[in-house]
C-alpha cells in the first residue's frame, strides 16, 4: 500500500498540478481516478474524516448535476448528500490527497506544498 493516494480527475488543472507536485516530491503515490472509481459512501464517511470536512463541504457545484439533484436544499440529510456523491462522483471536490500524517483538499493546488512539508516532519 502506497503511503499517499490522490482522489484524481485528469480534466481537472488544480488535480493535474496536485498530482505532478506529489510525482515530483517522489512519494510512494496511488491514483485513484475517482470518476472511473467511485468512493462508496463509507470511503467518503472515512474521506471526510480525515479531512475535517463536513459533506456539504466537500460538494462541487459547477459542472456537476448539483441543481438537477436539488442538493442546495438544506434539509437534505448528510447521508443523502454522501449517497449523491457515490451515485454521482463528478460532486465531488477535488483533489484530495491523504497521506500518513493527514489528508488535505488541495485547493488552492499551492497548498500541496506545505501539505507535503508537513507529512515529512
Amino acid at each position: 500500500m502506497s503511503d499517499f493516494t490522490i482522489w484524481h480527475n485528469p480534466k481537472c488543472s488544480t488535480s493535474r498540478y496536485v498530482l505532478q507536485a506529489l510525482q515530483d516530491a517522489g512519494v510512494d503515490l496511488t491514483v485513484r481516478d475517482y470518476q472511473k472509481q467511485p468512493p462508496t459512501v463509507a470511503d467518503l464517511k472515512s474521506a471526510l474524516n480525515q479531512l475535517g470536512m463536513t459533506p456539504r463541504e466537500l460538494l462541487r457545484r459547477q459542472n456537476t448535476p448539483y441543481d438537477d439533484l436539488g442538493l442546495g436544499d438544506t434539509s437534505l440529510s448528510d447521508d443523502a448528500l454522501l449517497q449523491a456523491m457515490a451515485d454521482h462522483p463528478l460532486l465531488i471536490q477535488r483533489p484530495a490527497v491523504f497521506g500518513p500524517k493527514g489528508a488535505i483538499m488541495a485547493r488552492p493546488k499551492e497548498t500541496i506544498h506545505d501539505f507535503l512539508t508537513e507529512q515529512q516532519n
